[in-house]
């Protein structure tokens, strides 16, 4: 007698495991949806229930205050920008490199700034009005400006709360720049580069019309940019900020655009918020073509959100275990993630009859 074999389900990609391609990194990503409802009994974050002031006296970055360097800040009333009291990066001191197989080095040349979103202590991206979010865009963009013409690499980013290694509450971000093409940056550009020379087409200006199409993904969107999660995203509520426009980098903002990627920084951020009505961590930051005189018709501008909060304002993923040592892995499917984003509302929650954070 034959066993009677149990015909398999068709395949689902709500339910079943599966891998998915990053073709920005060349890596795959496995997804198991069948594990977003298992129990946690791991660690949890601390919720942080105060209300921040506007101004704090103890501060280091507060208008009028002085920073651990011994400084005084000056009275700004908009954003403000300074070299790093710890800089990662200087300017100074002496060149050398080895280039022994296993031993190889280079000295690195470069800065590192800080940049204050307002004067305000306690509001973040998602709380300022759409006159200080174009003050921060247009600090991005003198910035990238700036300091490209004097570096190959500008680094705008941000790392927002204590769970991503904020060592201040200040909302701010920093701008790293240097003469060196950073690792994942390289990759990404040969990638970029790859896809161009085979498709003679931009990769995520492809991309960006085949999501508008299928729009599962897409958090928000105007005429100019769209938010979404990435059918190969790593972090549970992992987003893009994608142009619909041909640019490359930030310092090819025009006054228009400025303006319309405010509207959708704003638009993500405020959902983010909402969605654990808490102050949503995440380190997010932007990348364009490198500062080198080129056109890098491959490039195309773009930034990347990357939040650590899994299924609750103290639940976090760990990138840990199969993840450091195989491939990263994830349950929520990013249809799942950015549905959850989208239904969230666009007014802030504080803004509303929510008035406290909560799980």
């Amino acid at each position: 007698m034959f066993q009677k074999t149990q015909a398999k389900s068709q395949f689902s990609t709500d339910d079943h495991p599966h891998r998915r391609f990053n073709p920005l990194t060349g890596e795959w990503v496995l997804l198991s949806p069948h594990r977003s409802k298992r129990p946690w009994q791991g660690q949890t974050e601390a919720l942080d229930l105060t209300t921040a002031p506007s101004y704090d006296s103890e501060c280091f970055l507060c208008p009028g205050n002085r920073r651990i360097n011994g400084e005084q800040n000056p009275k700004y009333d908009t954003t403000f920008v300074f070299q790093n009291d710890f800089a990662a990066l200087n300017s100074e001191g002496p060149k050398a490199q080895g280039s022994d197989a296993l031993f190889r080095f280079e000295t690195v040349e470069g800065e590192s700034r800080v940049l204050c979103f307002s004067p305000d202590h306690s509001l973040t991206l998602a709380q300022l009005s759409p006159e200080a979010m174009q003050a921060v865009i247009a600090a991005w963009q003198s910035q990238s400006r700036e300091l490209g013409q004097k570096y190959l690499w500008v680094q705008v980013f941000e790392n927002k709360g204590a769970a991503m290694g904020c060592s201040n509450p200040h909302p701010h971000g920093q701008i790293w720049a240097h003469n060196h093409l950073p690792t994942l940056v390289a990759t990404k550009q040969q990638r970029l580069a790859d896809y161009y020379q085979q498709h003679h087409s931009n990769l995520l200006a492809d991309y960006v019309e085949r999501e508008l199409k299928e729009e599962v993904r897409i958090v928000a969107s105007n005429d100019d940019w769209v938010a979404l999660v990435p059918y190969w995203a790593s972090w549970p509520f992992e987003t893009l900020v994608l142009p619909r426009f041909d640019i490359r980098r930030m310092t090819e903002l025009t006054a228009k655009t400025r303006e319309t990627l405010g509207e959708i920084i704003g638009a993500l951020t405020v959902r983010y918020d909402n969605l654990f009505r808490c102050a949503f961590p995440y380190s997010m930051g932007w990348h364009g073509a490198p500062f080198d005189g080129q056109e890098h018709p491959e490039w195309r501008l773009h930034a990347h959100f990357y939040p650590p909060l899994l299924r609750s304002a103290s639940v976090k993923k760990f990138m840990v275990g199969y993840e450091l040592l195989a491939e990263i892995q994830r349950d929520i499917t990013p249809e799942q993630a950015a549905a959850r984003l989208r239904e969230q509302s666009p007014i802030h929650y504080k803004n509303s009859h929510y008035q406290n954070c909560h799980g």
